[in-house]
């Protein structure tokens, strides 16, 4: 569904991206992970036509990117880290307006948009005005606009980005929804929200692709080599021992560690599973949740553990943002 072959991108003297190839097979959920300047938010730019590459060659849902641009963004969805919405709009309002951009016959928009703001689950704001809403219900709005047209192809760039941790978990379950239906490349440099999401992860650094692992291996890895011992670390305000006790309680759990401002779970089980069940007992208890974090390695270890080597860091000599192209992921 996705196929690229040598994608190389100049800034002048700037080397942003060094020869990439890979594949993203059709219903695969595939995540970029990678430090600042990395090269993933250009590799996204170039996919969805906005951003022509030096040299190398990409075919999305069929179509090639240098030969039939149009025909690339009839059939990709694209949600970039900012998206620029429109605040004097109405929800319902912006995604016709998206429609009729996308060539959606009149006929069927309404359709078209009542169906993205229900897989959304934006319908209690659907009629507000974009600059009213929450940041994670203006992401929603994101996604659905990305959705308007039925792509075959969703490309999203740190669709988790800036939203607290019940946010996260609920865009993670849409995004996880698309797995099988829709191929999906989504940009992250936190390892634990790509482990969460995706099947399998390309690692760039510096514009080169360093390494590639499945989900399991993934998993492995994030959590040190085996297959246990993965923790999660939990924050909240609100009454520590209760909360505490409710979190033993949920299936999956080994052991809670109580710390300063809330504990680290010890899990054996799924870690995409246990996460929404640590967020319900938390409220279930009482707690007001203030943050969730996996407590496995750092993006660095990961690098180590895949790669024998630590992420490159990003020089502003040769970043993407010092040859005035934005590379915020």
């Amino acid at each position: 569904m996705i196929e690229v072959t040598g994608l190389t991108r100049r800034y002048g003297a700037t080397l942003a991206l060094d020869n990439v190839s890979f594949t993203v097979g059709a219903g695969e959920v595939v995540g970029f992970l990678g430090p600042n300047g990395a090269g993933k938010s250009t590799t996204m730019k170039i996919l969805t036509g906005s951003l022509a590459p030096t040299s190398g060659q990409a075919r999305v849902a069929g179509c090639d990117l240098l030969d039939d641009p149009l025909g690339v963004r009839s059939r990709v969805g694209f949600m970039p880290e900012q998206v620029a919405l429109y605040s004097d709009q109405s929800v319902i309002s912006l995604l016709s307006f998206v429609a009729a951009i996308k060539g959606v016959p009149e006929a069927d928009t309404a359709a078209v948009v009542d169906a993205a703001i229900v897989s959304t689950g934006l319908q209690q704001v659907h009629r507000k005005l974009v600059g009213n809403l929450s940041h994670g219900f203006r992401k929603r709005v994101g996604l659905a606009q990305a959705l308007i047209g039925d792509p075959e192809v969703l490309i999203l760039d740190e669709p988790t980005s800036g939203l607290d941790p019940h946010q996260i978990v609920e865009i993670r379950e849409l995004i996880r929804g698309f797995r099988g239906r829709r191929t999906v490349l989504l940009s992250s440099h936190i390892l634990s929200e790509v482990a969460a999401i995706c099947e399998r992860v390309l690692i760039l650094d510096q514009g080169r692709l360093v390494a590639e692992e499945n989900a399991e291996g993934l998993a492995q890895a994030a959590a040190g080599g085996g297959a246990v011992g993965r923790r999660v670390v939990l924050s909240w305000d609100g009454d520590r021992d209760a909360v505490a006790q409710a979190l033993a309680r949920v299936t999956g759990v080994d052991d809670v560690k109580v710390t300063e401002d809330g504990a680290e779970v010890s899990i054996a089980g799924n870690p995409v599973e246990i996460r929404p069940a640590l967020v319900e007992s938390v409220l279930a208890a009482g707690g007001r949740l203030q943050n969730i974090r996996d407590g496995g390695p750092s993006l660095e270890d990961l690098f180590l553990r895949l790669t024998g080597a630590s992420p490159a860091e990003a020089d502003p000599a040769t970043s993407d943002s010092a040859s005035g192209e934005e590379e915020t992921t």
